[in-house]
């Protein structure tokens, strides 16, 4: 499953990094790409292991606003 989350706050490859790395950690995260230019955070995960509110929990868990 693919989802494009809009992120506020990633000003910075430190930011787009940060993250990726704390998503990296989710069991079933398949792929992930963060843009600070573009505001968004493209995720490909796996259904049966991962939700987006999990996604979405992870993110603002390290400082960024996920919004709708």
């Amino acid at each position: 499953m693919k989802v494009v989350l809009q992120v506020q706050g990633m000003m910075c490859a430190h930011c787009e990094n940060r993250v990726v790395q704390a998503c990296k950690e989710l069991d079933g995260l398949n792929e992930i790409h963060a843009s600070a230019a573009e505001n968004k955070v493209e995720c490909d995960y796996d259904e049966a292991k991962l939700n987006v509110a999990q996604i979405k929990e992870t993110i603002e868990a390290v400082g960024y606003d996920v919004v709708e």
